[in-house]
């Protein structure tokens, strides 16, 4: 995102964007990918509230958040795009706010990969990570990507 500094992301958190919603999709190959044609769309505030239950040194992938979203409305998918947006926005909000703090250093994108968008970029998330006994790896030469050792063992599932 950018100019986060001039942003209100806890306005933005609390803006529902006439959602919850459910959207049926016609794209054939958006449905063969997704495995049907029911997505839905949660709120901003819904991300934020899936992302306080994870606890000291568990972890959560948005891939898990969305699988849970879908699957508690009886949709076949979560909407990608606004998941990805929606996890920063409330990032951004809890970093914006005095206290009350959203651990979103504890949500990781697919494969265990670290975030570039949360506050503070990925040596921000790496140096909380650590803090809750996580090993941080580093993989590729040219693009550099950073990565928790063996995530899957950490997980929590909503």
């Amino acid at each position: 995102m950018a100019n986060e500094n001039k942003k209100d992301f806890n306005a933005m958190l609390g803006d529902s964007k006439d959602m919850p919603k459910i959207q049926i999709v016609t794209d054939e190959k958006s449905i063969k990918k997704y495995g049907g044609d029911r997505m839905y769309f949660a709120p901003p505030a819904d991300y934020d509230r899936v992302m306080r239950r994870v606890p000291f040194g568990k972890l959560l992938t948005v891939g898990m958040i969305r699988e849970y979203f879908a699957k508690e409305n009886g949709a076949d998918f979560t909407e990608p795009i606004t998941a990805g947006i929606f996890v920063s926005i409330a990032a951004w909000a809890s970093y914006q706010r005095e206290g009350d703090e959203t651990p979103y250093w504890r949500i990781l994108k697919a494969n265990g990969e670290l975030n570039p968008k949360y506050p503070g970029g990925v040596t921000a998330q790496r140096e909380q990570l650590e803090q809750e006994g996580h090993t941080v790896i580093r993989k590729g030469r040219t693009s550099i990507r950073y990565y928790v050792k063996d995530y899957e063992q950490s997980l929590f599932f909503l």
